[in-house]
């Protein structure tokens, strides 16, 4: 096996010198004939011999034990073959980034949790009982009202210690302008558009789970665990994922539920949990409150910088939203504060949506900088490149690569920034404001622990092997492409097999790592293939040549095929982070510029245009990532404006968990999008120099919304999203 860790800067010298072509191409995607025809299956899209349908029967109350489950009428219903509650084996989620049911206790930690489980001939059958099982409960008072949750500081959650630096008080004091707001958002939820699903059988005594989710080698050893067996005994598949925005990152209660299911009628059991459901057994993101406070001289070099935040979590689970994740290396400022305070909460679990922490702590971040650059009399770039550290400014590491400031310049200049009205409220169409915002945009890049294989075979095609995920972010397409340009293979000679933990173990698809992770893998895989050409070539493998299936050096050329000699080339790649990932500060940078219209007389506002320019480092598909970009984009504009996941404080159930009022963006909201890449390769951040992209679109596209808005109107709003009631009754006479 190739086996590299990240302890230098790493240059792959194959990739450099490929001839075939591929990479950083706007390549279709590798399955998109599978998926447009309906031949890509997804998890409740098969249905082997003799499979029963489960159902969920959720708690109807908020907190309290259940003292009785009465499934006398349940078990009676047609189609019902069983009832199951009380089952021992189930976790309350403690570790997990889902939480898990807790049917295998009497204590219920918040509304809509799982207290049994109805399994029957049909879906329909199933759903049909789930309603006459009967629960009851000893309530106890829950808290639920976030305004009146003890704030704790003293706390060991989440994996984003406290940052003191300097006297900042001071500092503030000293300062010649200071910038002192608080900014709340809300509940978000991970809405992917395909199901949270399972399928699960038995064969003797080992499981097999096809299921939605992003990283099915974690997802082995927590279903594993849950079930109190052997993890080899365990088999996850998921070759196809429907979206998973941080959803589907840990295994959520209704993939334990089929497999108990499934064991105890020895038959195979599917479920998919309904759209209303997902709210109260998937993880949301926590609402924050955010105090941020920058101090500055009357030139804009800021002295001070203070993220102070608070964020929920229930008492059953360990993630806490890293909200000044992003803030930490994006401005200078020798006196420096950051901290995310606990709330505890009798509610669903919060953790990881996508870009937790840089998603929604821009709001604040880039909203108070633009409020800085008013005070000064700065344009927000010119105040922005005050401020860009020479290194990291909060931890003192060099920066691996870092673009940003070629991205507003880019950026700047495509949009037509310098079109922009400096006064709030003084461009006018009609009764339209016309406003224009930008930010930044920032996502840290991380190097995980990734495996591949590659075999080349004797008729000369490829195949790369490993448990890496698609979730429809391009992974097939950047692995065809990477084992294609190492070896001289166009696309339609690559055979590319993912979502199996019988394969490889990689990443996973989370974090903004999996592909370039799995892309490292593969290539040092290739390379060590490229070793053996070079001997059966009587070559070095830098004087190679490797393009259309040939293989050319100096005088000579052959085909694959014929190199191979009948006998597959084999070979394993692994890539690990090491002391080239401590020694730098490593992240994703981008400028998201907007532009808004806002009518005076009804508060609407309409997004008329956005652009972004991006540093992510080796640009692997330029089709793909900028998808994943303009997605992120679009859920940025959605931050912004629509999504809000209320509570009934009386509860604990929400009052829109449902597309019918939890509003995202949908097509007739969404603007033309710009998307542009400043390519760099990243030699510290993996062996391909690829950084993360999936995450970076959603970081600061929000805020440059409610700066254009300001821009327009001349009205903060703090309290996200921004709504017709909060803006109307303080805009401008028509």
């Amino acid at each position: 096996m190739n086996d590299l860790a990240m302890d230098a800067p790493y240059r792959p010298a194959a990739l450099d010198r490929a001839q075939q072509g591929l990479l950083g191409k706007p390549i279709d995607r590798y399955e998109a004939r599978e998926k447009v025809s309906g031949a890509a299956l997804y998890a409740f899209e098969q249905a082997p011999e003799n499979t029963a349908y489960l159902a969920v029967v959720q708690s109807s109350i908020g907190r309290g034990r259940v003292t009785r489950v009465d499934a006398i009428e349940a078990e009676a219903a047609p189609g019902v073959i069983a009832v199951i509650h009380g089952d021992p084996r189930m976790p309350t989620g403690e570790g997990n980034s889902r939480a898990m049911s807790a049917i295998g206790k009497d204590e219920v930690f918040h509304y809509g949790q799982g207290v049994a489980i109805v399994v029957a001939e049909t879906q329909e059958a199933a759903r049909a009982a789930a309603r006459l099982v009967q629960v009851s409960y000893e309530e106890t008072p829950g808290r639920f009202d976030a305004a009146e949750v003890e704030i704790q500081q003293d706390h060991k959650l989440g994996f984003l210690p406290p940052v003191n630096r300097g006297d900042l008080d001071t500092a503030l004091a000293a300062a010649e302008v200071v910038v002192d707001r608080t900014y709340t958002t809300p509940i978000h939820f991970p809405a992917a558009l395909e199901p949270h699903a399972t399928l699960a059988w038995w064969e003797g005594d080992k499981l097999t789970v096809r299921t939605s989710n992003q990283v099915i080698g974690g997802a082995k050893g927590t279903i594993a665990t849950a079930l109190g067996i052997d993890k080899d005994r365990v088999r996850v598949l998921a070759p196809y994922v429907g979206g998973g925005f941080g959803g589907k990152t840990g295994v959520g209660p209704e993939v334990i539920f089929a497999a108990i299911a499934a064991e105890k009628i020895g038959r195979p059991v599917k479920v998919a949990l309904t759209r209303r459901q997902t709210a109260y057994m998937v993880h949301h993101r926590s609402p924050t409150t955010q105090r941020l406070r920058l101090g500055a001289d009357h030139e804009g070099r800021i002295s001070a910088i203070a993220h102070e935040s608070v964020a929920y979590q229930n008492e059953d689970s360990a993630f806490l939203e890293p909200v000044p994740f992003g803030t930490l290396p994006l401005y200078a400022g020798e006196a420096r504060r950051f901290r995310t305070d606990l709330a505890r909460i009798d509610l669903p679990a919060t953790g990881a949506v996508r870009a937790p922490g840089e998603a929604i702590g821009t709001f604040a971040v880039e909203c108070a900088m633009d409020e800085l650059a008013e005070e000064l009399g700065l344009d927000p770039i010119e105040l922005r490149r005050r401020n860009e550290p020479a290194r990291d400014p909060t931890t003192g590491k060099r920066f691996s690569t870092r673009r940003l400031l070629d991205c507003y310049d880019n950026g700047a200049r495509r949009f037509g920034w310098d079109q922009r009205a400096a006064t709030p409220g003084s461009r006018r169409e009609g009764e339209w404001l016309i406003g224009m915002g930008m930010a930044a945009a920032l996502r840290g890049n991380f190097t995980v622990n990734a495996e591949a294989e590659v075999i080349l075979g004797d008729d000369g095609r490829a195949t790369v092997r490993t448990d890496m995920t698609d979730i429809g972010t391009g992974t097939y397409t950047i692995l065809a492409q990477t084992v294609g340009d190492m070896l001289g293979l166009p696309i339609a000679a690559i055979d590319v097999v993912i979502g199996d933990t019988d394969l490889p173990p990689s990443a996973g698809s989370g974090g903004s790592f999996g592909a370039g992770s799995a892309c490292a893998a593969a290539a040092l895989a290739c390379e060590d293939i490229l070793a053996e050409l070079g001997r059966r070539m009587n070559a070095a493998p830098e004087d190679m040549q490797l393009k259309d299936g040939v293989v050319t050096a100096t005088d000579r050329s052959s085909p694959l095929a014929d190199l191979v000699r009948g006998s597959p080339i084999s070979a394993k790649g692994k890539t690990s982070p090491g002391k080239e990932s401590q020694a730098t500060s490593q992240a994703s940078h981008g400028a998201q510029f907007a532009e808004v219209a806002v009518n005076a007389v009804t508060g609407e506002v309409r997004v008329r245009r956005m652009l972004g320019v991006f540093d992510i480092g080796r640009v692997l598909n330029e089709k793909t990532a900028k998808n994943q970009i303009i997605g992120g984009m679009v859920w940025g504009l959605a931050y912004a404006l629509t999504e809000d996941g209320i509570v009934d404080p009386r509860n604990g159930r929400f009052v829109n968990p449902d597309f019918g009022e939890y509003h995202v963006a949908v097509n007739a909201d969404v603007p033309q999008i710009e998307a542009y890449f400043i390519e760099e390769i990243d030699d510290s951040a993996n062996p391909v120099g690829a950084k993360g992209v999936g995450e970076l679109g959603i970081a600061g596209s929000g805020a440059a919304i409610v700066n254009a808005i300001y821009n327009a109107t001349g009205v903060r709003i703090y309290d996200m999203p921004v709504t017709l009631d909060k803006l109307l009754p303080h805009l401008p006479p028509v």
